[in-house]
């Protein structure tokens, strides 16, 4: 009895003391960093405008300067911060020429290839340090051919041409930018036959549909001549040391045998203005274009070619073995220092950048400031919070450029155990804002998360309502995208070893992009004019980053998973009634999985239920532990250490890109595949692949399945 009354007396005595000492909940926090009085769009932009004064692309000294810029900032929030350098292998353009032969009894018409400077432009003066327009990683050589109208340059679209009669073989591509990813147009345009491509920006899509539309600066569309710049790699980070870290005086392979890997494109390719675009369909005669082939009202009649129109194509690019440079804060935990909540965007752009990416160093620096401001008021993360700046993004996806990125590949690379181990997730911000609007994608394990922080956010352009009140209500899909493609630098912490990730935005595409025009004027004027969008990304984002680093149970909910799997399986299902495939497997493998994220998720239940005073002298935190775990590593399981076929880099066979166009988002992307392929070739043989990566997937499924029960068989 008196032991029993002692325990007791000194289970109150604690708990007394636990209230009067201890500091506020972490949620009192989380409701500060969202609070007006730590938001600040002034800071905002204020470093957009710091990073975006000049073009930076990556390599550069500009570049260099702004990583600098990145480091100061962080530094001055008492974040640990340092650069990590690669040296890697970038391309620059050399020499260009492009001239156009409309018919034999006409002169050759020779194109200037620039972007024109506008009456009264801030950025005039650095103007000629923007690289003349090309395609990075494209192959240097010179072509001579007739033109042929390939609309986007999408495997259909040469369905089209081949039903139509028209042969590619020996002719020079024309596409208009869209729908896919330029790699893709170029990688199509060469399987197709063709000796060269050219991609040039449509009015109808981002030049505000012609007549009398107006443009840049009066308006938010692509000047007549601005160029949408690119890379064509269609590799994942550094193609000298694929799968490796670039690190100095490390293996590399040679240029031939790059070139022989599929990843670089075998015919040259360039890009061109909406004007120059127009000039060289005007020479192009044939038949005439589907009705959706063609372009604004007032645009010429689009016809499929061949000819009569030449074009000569000269390009000749240099390559250079350049430092890239990462910029690293962190932030660690005291309870969990080894679990790790990453925070990432890039800092490289084809020219300003400052939608694409520096509108996302602007939020990312004011997440640090704002994580500054919470350390002050006696705020500490659980669990380590780590804040990337990546560089080189733009060459290896080299992304939204959409590939997998340079920066974030090497560094993912060369720290892929501890990662694998260690992660708990990745949060992205590529373009935080081109407009009105939020979007959001990510794993499905993340949806609830993503969910509750938009609706704890106001609305920057409605304060009546919250963001997820706007987002639900202007959605006609699915409201969370997810993230097959390679859309930014998600791709090597999900696609290659991973881990659970999510991007966010305000705004969808923007016409501007990766043009001369990208730049604080263009997102003063139309883009963000008070920057309270810059704002409200970094609030979510932030949010998001303190409940995976702060909460004690981590926030997954792996049923979304298993619903999202089951939708999607039974689409598959649907498209292949007909073709004597069986879906058995991976739905069986389904099922285990929602009974493991159901069992999962009651065990969480029981043990908060359980948690009392007394708790501090049983093992739950070795139970919360070890849950944590099994919920943080399940992501892994749907990995395969062989990879894709003939993509061996892309190792998760739930969310990976689509062979034909790396920005789409595809889920079972093997599957998808592999039915390509076979309805292509028709054969035995091709149709049991399809079986084949049906089983791969579901076996996949099953292994994450055992992962969450945390038990062995």
């Amino acid at each position: 009895m008196l032991k029993t009354a002692g325990a007791t007396f000194l289970a109150i005595t604690t708990s007394f003391f636990i209230l009067l000492f201890s500091p506020p909940p972490k949620s009192y926090y989380h409701s500060l960093f969202i609070s007006s009085s730590l938001s600040d769009n002034a800071s905002i932009s204020h470093h957009l405008r710091t990073l975006t004064r000049r073009p930076h692309v990556a390599g550069s000294q500009a570049n260099a300067e702004a990583a600098s810029y990145v480091l100061s900032t962080l530094s001055a929030c008492n974040i640990k911060a340092h650069i990590v350098s690669y040296d890697v292998l970038l391309t620059y353009p050399d020499s260009r020429s492009l001239t156009l032969t409309p018919s034999p009894s006409e002169p050759p018409i020779t194109f200037d290839l620039k972007q024109e400077i506008y009456e009264g432009d801030p950025y005039a003066d650095v103007a000629d340090e923007v690289l003349p327009t090309n395609h990075a990683y494209a192959k240097s050589g010179s072509v001579v051919g007739p033109v042929v109208y390939v609309n986007y340059g999408r495997v259909e679209d040469y369905g089209t041409l081949k039903e139509m009669g028209v042969n590619v073989t020996g002719t020079v591509a024309l596409a208009r930018y869209g729908e896919i990813y330029r790699g893709d147009i170029v990688m199509n345009a060469f399987e197709a036959g063709a000796i060269g491509a050219l991609v040039y920006t449509d009015r109808k899509d981002y030049g505000g549909g012609g007549g009398d539309a107006k443009w840049f600066p009066d308006d938010k569309w692509m000047p007549p001549s601005g160029v949408q710049v690119g890379t064509v790699y269609n590799g994942s980070g550094d193609p000298t040391t694929p799968g490796w870290a670039s690190s100095e005086g490390c293996e590399r392979v040679s240029v031939e045998e790059v070139e022989s890997s599929g990843d670089v494109p075998l015919i040259p390719s360039m890009p061109m203005s909406g004007a120059d675009g127009e000039t060289i369909l005007r020479s192009v005669g044939g038949q005439i274009a589907k009705d959706n082939w063609q372009g604004s009202k007032d645009a010429p009649t689009y016809r499929v070619g061949p000819g009569p129109g030449v074009v000569n194509l000269e390009y000749n690019g240099k390559q250079v073995i350049a430092t890239i440079q990462n910029v690293m804060g962190v932030i660690e935990g005291v309870e969990e220092p080894d679990r790790f909540v990453i925070l990432g965007n890039h800092r490289d752009a084809w020219t300003f950048g400052a939608v694409d990416p520096n509108s996302g160093t602007a939020a990312l620096l004011e997440v640090a400031q704002r994580l500054q401001k919470l350390q002050r008021s006696g705020w500490k993360p659980r669990r380590t919070i780590i804040l990337c700046n990546w560089d080189a993004e733009e060459y290896g996806l080299v992304c939204l450029a959409w590939l997998s990125l340079t920066g974030s590949t090497e560094w993912v690379e060369e720290n892929r155990e501890l990662l694998a181990s260690r992660a708990v997730a990745y949060l992205n911000v590529d373009c935080a804002v081109s407009g009105a609007g939020f979007h959001a994608s990510g794993t499905p394990q993340l949806d609830d998360l993503l969910k509750l922080a938009a609706q704890q956010v106001q609305d920057p352009d409605n304060s009546s309502q919250t963001i997820y009140e706007q987002w639900i209500q202007s959605t006609e899909s699915s409201l969370i995208g997810r993230l097959g493609g390679a859309g930014s630098d998600y791709a090597a912490f999900l696609q290659h070893i991973g881990v659970p990730a999510a991007d966010m935005r305000f705004g969808a595409g923007y016409p501007v992009y990766h043009s001369m025009y990208d730049d604080y004027t263009w997102m003063e004027k139309f883009g963000d004019p008070m920057f309270h969008r810059n704002v409200a990304v970094a609030s979510v984002w932030g949010l998001v980053a303190l409940r995976l680093a702060d909460e004690e149970f981590l926030p997954f909910n792996y049923h979304s998973y298993a619903l999202e799997l089951q939708k999607r399986a039974e689409d598959l299902e649907n498209e292949m009634s007909d073709k004597g495939i069986t879906f058995s497997p991976l739905f069986k493998s389904i099922e285990e999985l929602s009974k493991a994220a159901r069992k999962i998720n009651y065990q969480k239940k029981e043990i908060k239920e359980a948690k009392g005073w007394t708790s501090m002298w049983r093992n739950d935190h070795v139970k919360v532990r070890e849950l944590n775990d099994r919920l943080m590593m399940a992501e892994r399981a749907f990995t395969d250490r062989d990879g894709l076929l003939r993509r061996p880099w892309y190792k998760h066979l739930i969310y990976a890109p689509s062979r034909h166009n790396d920005y789409g988002s595809t889920s079972f992307p093997g599957i998808d595949d592999a039915i390509e392929n076979a309805k292509n070739l028709n054969t035995a043989e091709s149709w049991h692949v399809v079986q084949h990566e049906v089983w791969r997937v579901a076996r996949a499924v099953k292994h994450a399945s055992l992962v969450l029960d945390g038990k062995l068989t």
